[in-house]
């Protein structure tokens, strides 16, 4: 039994349509005005439409010859794109037809309703439309769960297949401001390459890896780029070098300072020590008999365990730059040293770049720790006679310290190899008047404050800054540095490139060395990247779209889905 309408212009199933229902349904079905209505009504499935088609006749799909010559007829069910969340079922009578051609394979075919019906679909036209809309946006359960509350059943492998019909947009010129960047589709170890228009911010195509050759195919096969904005890696200035070789290449100014950032955070952790020192003491330093002599330095802590010993990594680190730089020196080629060495790419490049192993341990010698705002009482405390590493823990506790004995124990254990100290003219204890020396700040903050426009720092931090520099004059140095080439970056005056690199180099830093190398293997690309005004801006911002896309599917998801996706839904 059909149940109770509740459009009152409608009448329940089984009845003729009337003026007012046909006048409704050409305003709530546009895409039936093809189609004759006999009855509308509210069946068990929802709304009920029973329709027929009006046109005289029908072209064969096979050769296009028009026939009105009726051989039979079917009916045929088509769900529709639901009305107020509920169902709409088109009940179709379908014509079959003689073709008149008899050079056609076919002796008939079935008309269809334009608009409405495509071969073999039980759902509208505008109803995959619509799914194939909600697939691009959220894929397969998402997509599922919007499309039931919007009151259709759909299973979540049928929305992926209808974004995987959906046709690629057509690209037949590269567009003259092209942005080239990659992205991870399983990250350190498969990449792809997005390909976006600097103009419009869209993407032009995606790639399945980041190698040269491909962005050279493509670009010949895509003429017309005549501006190139890509990072700095190797393989897409040599894929854009060969593949458009008019075009200009633009080094991504972020990429740039984000590349000095790293460089000046290694010389922030080299110099560390540097900042370490001991604060002098105020109250009782004349009360001492004498001057003690100054007790010498351990290793770093950085290249040691907690048992005194090389660290894995320190050995190893030492062990690979050997192995690096002898295959180098034999003639071997940075592939063939790669395959030698089971290294990286990116991991090779680093030690062939690296005079000395001293270079690459950097960041392990000035890594933080805990105990890092208490070394310069501990040494204090130590060349005081107060070995006890019970006594100092229970010092540093009361001075904030929230780290364990054996922490403290093995930063001392180094200590214990060197000549003792001479004993403690007073007891253990914080001596009056000393006073307590401010915290050092991380590598990290440090080099943020370097990194920061000095207009915009706090009077405190800036307070803070000035002391380090003032303390190491490598630091100072390097602030300088970094000034002057944010300055040129700004202002984009990248004529004043190649002095920066030459006062750069006459620093004597060998992390900036690195980083001036660097530019000078890509010199005209930095260049270009300093003067112009173009950027990867819009390619982050579609690297960044991607990562929503690649991470909504759960990661699941193959390639060329995702590049449908990531192509169709901008």
């Amino acid at each position: 039994m059909p149940s109770q309408c509740v459009i009152s212009a409608i009448p329940p199933a089984g009845v003729p349509v009337a003026a007012a229902a046909v006048t409704l349904l050409g305003l709530v079905f546009p895409h039936l005005a093809g189609l004759r209505a006999d009855r509308i009504g509210c069946g068990p499935g929802g709304l009920e439409i029973s329709a027929r088609a009006v046109a005289a006749g029908a072209a064969c799909r096979a050769c296009g010859a028009w026939s009105s010559r009726v051989h039979s007829g079917y009916a045929r069910q088509v769900e529709d794109s639901p009305v107020a969340g509920r169902p709409v079922v088109i009940r179709l009578a379908v014509r079959r037809f003689f073709c008149g051609n008899p050079d056609c394979p076919r002796l008939t075919f079935a008309e269809q309703v334009e608009g409405l019906t495509a071969r073999y679909r039980r759902r509208s036209v505008p109803l995959l439309g619509s799914l194939a809309r909600i697939g691009l946006a959220l894929a397969g359960r998402a997509g599922t769960r919007l499309a039931a509350v919007l009151g259709i059943a759909v299973h979540r492998t049928t929305l992926l297949r209808l974004v995987m019909a959906m046709p690629d947009p057509e690209v037949s010129a590269a567009p003259e401001v092209l942005g080239v960047d990659d992205f991870a589709l399983r990250k350190g170890h498969v990449y792809g390459t997005v390909l976006v228009s600097i103009a419009t911010g869209k993407t032009v195509d995606v790639l399945a890896d980041r190698e040269a050759g491909t962005l050279e195919e493509w670009l010949r096969a895509h003429p017309g780029a005549k501006v190139i904005c890509r990072d700095r890696g190797g393989a897409y200035a040599e894929g854009a070098r060969a593949g458009a070789p008019d075009a200009i290449q633009v080094a991504d100014r972020w990429h740039l300072w984000h590349n000095l950032a790293g460089y000046a955070e290694k010389t922030v952790a080299a110099h560390r020590g540097c900042l370490t020192g001991t604060a002098p003491r105020t109250g009782d330093a004349a009360a001492r008999p004498g001057p003690r002599p100054p007790r010498a330095e351990p290793p770093p802590d950085g290249l040691l365990d907690s048992r005194g010993r090389e660290r894995r990594v320190v050995a190893r680190t030492r062990e690979r730059h050997a192995a690096v730089h002898e295959l180098l020196a034999a003639g071997r080629t940075l592939g063939e040293a790669r395959a030698a060495t089971g290294m990286s790419r990116s991991g090779l490049r680093r030690y062939a770049r690296a005079a000395t192993a001293d270079e690459l341990l950097a960041g392990a010698t000035g890594r933080e720790t805990i105990l890092d705002p208490y070394k310069p009482y501990l040494k204090q405390r130590w060349n005081e006679g107060i070995t006890s590493t019970a006594v100092l823990h229970a010092e540093l506790r009361a001075r904030g310290y929230h780290g364990s004995a054996a922490t403290l124990r093995g930063y001392l254990r180094p200590l214990r190899q060197l000549p003792p100290p001479a004993p403690a003219p007073a007891p253990a204890g914080p001596a009056p008047g000393t006073a307590p020396l401010p915290d050092l700040p991380k590598t990290r903050k440090i080099t943020r404050w370097l990194l920061t426009r000095p207009a915009t720092l706090d009077p405190a931090e800036q307070e803070q800054l000035d002391a380090i520099l003032a303390r190491c004059p490598h630091l100072n140095d390097l602030a300088g540095h970094i000034r002057a080439f944010a300055e040129m970056m700004t202002s984009r005056t990248g004529q004043d490139l190649p002095g920066w690199l030459e006062a750069a180099e006459a620093s004597g830093q060998p992390q900036l060395r690195s980083f001036t190398a660097g530019i000078r293997r890509d010199l005209r690309a930095v260049t270009s990247g300093l003067t112009l005004p173009w950027s990867s801006g819009p390619v982050e911002g579609n690297v960044n779209r991607i990562k929503m896309i690649k991470r909504q599917m759960y990661g699941r998801a193959s390639f060329a889905l995702l590049r449908k996706r990531v192509l169709l839904a901008s």
